[in-house]
């Protein structure tokens, strides 16, 4: 193999390796366990949907892609317990954890009960905290692996949503603690920030339209998108990152507001 052989499997080829992605019964979960399959990886579908999760693993497995489902909620410590060691009596080893389960509650903090911010954040954080706890340790036993956390760009701003919004900030500093306290151990921890992905899920919502045109690219991404970036991450090729944020949404970060303004004034 050449060296340019080599670089591109390091960028794409999980053979050999196993994997964990959580609510991956449907929408970009889905798309994310399918990627690892097709790279090479056994992966384990992951998800409280256990009709989608079975019939996804089912299809991936008809393809000749090693796949299984194991139910799973992630607030459940002994939950993730089961499926870790389910994961490693199969195969000897956890190589990745994509912690993509999240739920989201569109209410203002006027309107939102605490058992409503309570459940978000139990989900979309304590969920992804659960995983790290049970997945990283396990990992370290067997030379290391890469965790991708499925943040937000909403991680970045004040949105509209708060207790979704809090959720995603706190990935990220999950995210970076959990980097350094993993990293000598050889456990990379790394968040993903998607900003509008369109998936069956959110094709026909009301939001799309005036997202997709502050947007600089003027478009909205594709979950397959976003699935590119946690194959990157969860590949030796990344192997010198851990800690970051990734973010992956056409520029609406970087500065959607001023090139609104800039347009409005004739400056674009």
């Amino acid at each position: 193999m050449n060296g340019f052989d080599k670089a591109r499997a390091a960028l794409t080829d999980l053979t050999g390796r196993s994997a964990i992605v959580t609510g991956a019964g449907r929408g970009q979960g889905a798309v994310e366990a399918e990627m690892l399959a097709r790279a090479g990886a056994a992966v384990w579908l992951c998800d409280v949907l256990v009709a989608e999760g079975e019939a996804l693993a089912a299809r991936l497995r008809g393809e000749g892609l090693q796949a299984e489902f194991l139910a799973l909620d992630v607030t459940d410590a002994a939950n993730w317990a089961t499926v870790v060691a389910a994961v490693t009596a199969a195969t000897g080893r956890l190589d990745v954890l994509v912690n993509n389960a999240g739920i989201i509650n569109r209410k203002l903090i006027r309107d939102m009960s605490p058992a409503e911010w309570s459940k978000v954040i139990e989900v979309n954080l304590t969920g992804a905290f659960l995983g790290i706890k049970t997945a990283a340790p396990v990992m370290a036993e067997t030379g290391g692996g890469s965790i991708v956390n499925i943040s937000s760009n909403s991680a970045f701003s004040g949105h509209y949503d708060p207790a979704y919004t809090a959720s995603k900030w706190g990935l990220r500093g999950l995210t970076r603690s959990a980097a350094m306290e993993y990293a000598e151990a050889g456990v990379r921890v790394n968040a993903v920030c998607p900003g509008l992905i369109v998936t069956d899920l959110n094709r026909g919502s009301p939001h799309l339209a005036p997202m997709i045109g502050m947007t600089p690219m003027a478009r909205s991404g594709e979950a397959e998108e976003v699935a590119q970036l946690v194959l990157f991450l969860a590949a030796e090729g990344s192997g010198f990152i851990t800690g970051e944020d990734f973010v992956i949404d056409g520029g609406f970060t970087a500065g959607a507001a001023y090139r609104r303004v800039a347009r409005e004034t004739g400056l674009l």
